[in-house]
């Protein structure tokens, strides 16, 4: 019988796979932003994102994009935020960002799409 334990294991507690799944969980707040999202090697495409976290975000995507794939979202006002397709179902797409967004970051992206952002706004 092994000797590793759960918090010895790949997964336990203090791995990247465990606080991964953490972040994911992070409070999602609805919305509804215009945006561009750029997969790694193929053309960008306008989305509409439908909620975010201090962790990743879902959107609308066209065609199907493939999990593991690295992109790029892009909000009018705010720097290119990197991040890892995780799924994609039936026109929705979920992302998990490189790195957790900081919440003055995410605060400020949602005070904007209350205050304003329309489905005009949508990054060229």
């Amino acid at each position: 019988m092994s000797d590793t334990t759960w918090n010895d294991s790949r997964f336990g507690p203090g791995s990247y796979e465990h606080s991964s799944q953490e972040d994911r969980s992070a409070p999602r707040v609805r919305v509804h932003i215009a945006a561009a999202v750029r997969p790694s090697g193929v053309r960008g495409f306008q989305t509409i994102v439908r909620d975010l976290s201090l962790g990743g975000f879902t959107a609308t995507s066209p065609k199907r994009l493939e999990a593991h794939n690295f992109c790029w979202l892009t909000i009018r006002g705010f720097e290119p935020i990197r991040g890892e397709v995780v799924w994609w179902e039936a026109g929705l797409f979920g992302v998990a960002f490189a790195s957790l967004l900081p919440q003055e970051t995410l605060d400020a992206i949602v005070a904007h799409q209350r205050h304003g952002s329309t489905d005009d706004d949508l990054i060229a």
